[in-house]
């Protein structure tokens, strides 16, 4: 019984000492997510938001009466998005600053370039909301075709693309 009793004691301290020890290597494997500015939370959800509002305009205009206050509501919402990209790229936020995100430095080496692909997605955006309120559905989907090349315009320029 004594015998049990000590490696008990033994096997608990053990614990002890090892659980002490993953837990600062815990806290300083990961230094980066806890100091990363709350700005690159914010972006990868406004980003999320916006896929989820255009994935909500496909999904509509694969129907045969697609809901058109659906599509001007989403399409509203990518634009209100939009505006917020610029906001959310201060200079040190980037993959080279050793930060786990997507942007590129070459959104803060070429600004200009940057700033006239966010104004295309809040200029087709706009344009998808008011032609939806008409209930063409060949015009509508012109249109979605055209904010998801804005889309993809600043995708292939400023975003990495891990998949490749």
């Amino acid at each position: 019984m004594r015998t049990t009793a000590s490696r008990f004691f033994v096997a608990a301290a053990l614990a002890a000492v090892l659980a002490a020890c993953s837990g600062d290597a815990g806290d300083d494997a990961a230094p980066a997510a806890k100091d990363a500015p709350p700005v690159l939370k914010e972006r990868h959800d406004n980003f999320e938001a916006i896929g989820d509002a255009f994935k909500a305009v496909r999904g509509e205009l694969e129907k045969d009466a697609p809901d058109f206050a659906l599509i001007a509501a989403s399409a509203t919402d990518i634009n209100t998005r939009a505006m917020k990209i610029e906001g959310h790229f201060p200079a040190g936020t980037s993959r080279e600053d050793g930060y786990d995100t997507e942007a590129l430095a070459t959104i803060w080496e070429k600004p200009e370039e940057f700033k006239a692909a966010a104004t295309k997605l809040v200029d087709e955006s706009a344009k998808l909301a008011e032609l939806a309120g008409g209930g063409d559905k060949a015009a509508v989907g012109a249109q979605a075709m055209a904010m998801g090349g804005a889309c993809k315009g600043c995708h292939d320029q400023f975003r990495l693309d891990d998949e490749k």
